[in-house]
């Protein structure tokens, strides 16, 4: 499963881009127009929130898991999220995340 996370991680960053990328060839690079944009009408508003949302929740569950198992390497998973989106981040973290396994006891054993 590594690999196909891994894969969906960088289909979820290069995917989204590419649409990002004509948009500010067509509108300018403008931050601001781009938010805008964003809450253009009520639907794109409840994506918007909708994504928002969903990435507030996978930086706690990342946080929250990293607290536990010291897997630091998890926390790019963050900055992709912010950076690019919970299309890369949540996937990136399911990789980076596949390298710690969890026993039937509770115990966690790290195969790095």
């Amino acid at each position: 499963m590594r690999f196909v996370f891994l894969i969906l991680a960088i289909w979820g960053a290069v995917h989204p881009m590419y649409f990002f990328v004509q948009w500010f060839l067509a509108e300018g690079w403008s931050l601001f127009a781009l938010v805008d944009a964003w809450r253009a009408n009520l639907a794109s508003t409840g994506l918007t929130w909708d994504i928002v949302i969903s990435a507030v929740v996978l930086i706690i569950w990342i946080l929250s898991e990293v607290a536990i198992t010291r897997n630091l390497r998890s926390l790019w998973a963050i900055v992709a999220t912010i950076c690019i989106g919970v299309s890369c981040g949540l996937p990136l973290y399911l990789y980076l995340r596949d390298r710690v396994v969890y026993a039937r006891d509770g115990s966690i054993n790290r195969n790095l």
